[in-house]
């Protein structure tokens, strides 16, 4: 029943600690693997005007409203001496600047850092599904030409996206009918192709909007607006290039808004002119995963590590990979059978390797063991009693340290210095237990445990150092419920250690032959 228990609690706490993750992982966008970078676009809306006297002044500019395909993580509105106020209303989003006196030439800037959407790209775009719109009453020749159009067209169509895509083709067509031109007679302006074939569409009873597009592209400093044509199927709204006829928007395509209104209307100003600069730049994807997090409110990173001061931050870097190095001790004393001084003493000497590097770190902490110990049978002669001689030892192997520290100095081997960052309380009751165990067991088991904690020390310091593996279980500490799962899972564990096997092979092999 207990066996069973554990079970089941084991499997609750990886179920949460995976769920989390992958929460993070498809919602916030933080990566799996260390020093991950994705593309943050940079785009500045500049509005410039002259204000018409020194009377009040108020400016409406339409700006981005959840974009497809991006992420806002972060927005500026930035005036002087303008107040601000912003409206929605469902499908676009308008900035109000207002001011009550202005004179002169205005310059008002907007600005956002957009980053890719972490889910799976959206093609196409929900919302109110619109009316159908009446049919116009076409001017003669021009009404006996959209009808044929439309005749034909629907002949070749199944539904409204193929038969928006064929019409297109056909008003695009470069070798077009008399009639086609008749259609694309006197328009020059992209806008006003599109409201054209809005005007044509509405033949066919299809609703259809313009759609204003600014093209994402580095270094571009006089950026403008491109329209774009989306039609509603009954159930979302399909978007299509009014020049070619292909399906979707393009890459990098940032809707800035819907529909037929100015970009900007003043109040109080004319001669209004607004240009975009651009420019992309790769940032770490924890940074704008942090930063989108914000954006949208998650409670997950309010209370999260990266909430700490960056201080703090970098110490629980080093503190969360202790319970994967205690889970390592779990593994290698459990199941395969290393003996060790104490519990979770490599560990601790693990992390002073992280200082030390491990070569020096395995020499330092060689030496220093091997000298206390010596020093310590000499005290075994004084019969001291128990908390007298830990202070003795803890004494001398504080005074080792410091002649190592002196010595290497001297020699120029800086890395010696490092020898302070070992933890002295551990090598001195490290000392004092490899001493009891050579007199009670004799130097082959002493030799024995210590060799086998200097291992599990390295293999802990190898562990701890992975790159990967710190980066996991900062950005993920719930992922440390999984190492708590298999922690208690092994805790269960009563069967042989490997080792055993290797010590009853003889055994085992006189009852095979029987």
């Amino acid at each position: 029943m207990k066996n069973l228990h554990v079970k089941i609690l084991a499997l609750l706490l990886v179920i949460i600690g995976t769920g989390l993750t992958y929460y993070k992982v498809t919602r916030l966008g933080l990566p799996i693997l260390p020093a991950e970078q994705t593309e943050v676009w940079m785009v500045e809306a500049r509005l410039e005007f002259e204000a018409k006297g020194n009377q009040p002044v108020k400016a409406r500019f339409h700006v981005p409203s959840t974009p497809l395909g991006f992420t806002v993580v972060d927005e500026d509105f930035i005036s002087t001496k303008y107040g601000l106020t912003m409206e929605d209303n469902g499908i676009n989003r308008i900035a109000q600047w207002a001011v009550r006196r202005a004179k002169g030439k205005q310059v008002l800037y907007y600005r956002v850092e957009l980053a890719p959407e972490v889910a799976i790209p959206v093609k196409s775009r929900s919302g109110i599904t619109p009316p159908f719109p009446a049919v116009p009453d076409y001017p003669e020749p021009m009404g006996s030409v959209v009808q044929a159009l439309l005749e034909e067209v629907r002949r070749k169509s199944a539904d409204v996206a193929s038969f928006t895509g064929e019409l297109l083709v056909r008003l695009n067509a470069p070798n077009s009918d008399e009639n086609v031109q008749v259609l694309r007679k006197g328009i020059e302006d992209p806008i006003a192709w599109v409201d054209r074939v809005i005007y044509i569409l509405a033949g066919a009873r299809i609703p259809a909007r313009i759609v204003h597009l600014l093209q994402l592209k580095d270094g571009i400093n006089h950026g403008t607006l491109t329209p774009w044509l989306e039609v509603h199927n009954g159930q979302e709204w399909l978007a299509f290039d009014p020049k070619t006829g292909s399906r979707g928007f393009p890459e990098n395509g940032l809707i800035w808004y819907v529909g037929n209104d100015s970009l900007i209307n003043l109040e109080g100003g004319g001669s209004p002119k607004v240009e975009y600069s651009i420019s992309s730049q790769f940032q770490e994807l924890v940074l704008v995963a942090e930063r989108r997090a914000r954006q949208i409110n998650s409670l997950i990173m309010d209370f999260s590590l990266f909430s700490l001061p960056v201080q703090t931050q970098n110490v629980y870097r080093v503190l969360l990979l202790i319970p994967i190095g205690a889970f390592l001790i779990v593994v290698l004393r459990n199941i395969v059978g290393i003996k060790t001084f104490g519990t979770f003493m490599p560990i601790l000497i693990a992390l002073a390797f992280r200082e030390t590097d491990l070569l020096w770190g395995v020499l330092l902490f060689t030496g220093i063991v091997a000298l206390g110990l010596l020093l310590r049978f000499y005290l075994e002669y004084l019969k001291l009693l128990l908390v007298p001689r830990l202070a003795s030892v803890l004494v001398m192997v504080i005074l080792l340290m410091a002649v190592i520290s002196v010595l290497t100095h001297k020699m120029g081997l800086e890395r010696g210095l490092s020898v302070a960052l070992f933890p002295m309380v551990i090598l001195t009751m490290t000392i004092e237990r490899m001493s009891l165990v050579w007199e009670e067991h004799g130097p082959g088991e002493a030799l024995q445990q210590g060799l086998g904690s200097l291992l599990v020390a390295v293999l802990g310091y190898l562990l701890m150092t992975d790159k990967l593996l710190e980066h996991l279980v900062f950005v993920f500490p719930e992922l440390l419920l999984v190492v708590l799962a298999m922690t208690l899972l092994v805790g269960r564990y009563a069967g042989y250690r490997l080792t055993e096997l290797w010590r009853f092979k003889e055994f085992l092999r006189k009852t095979d032959t029987r």
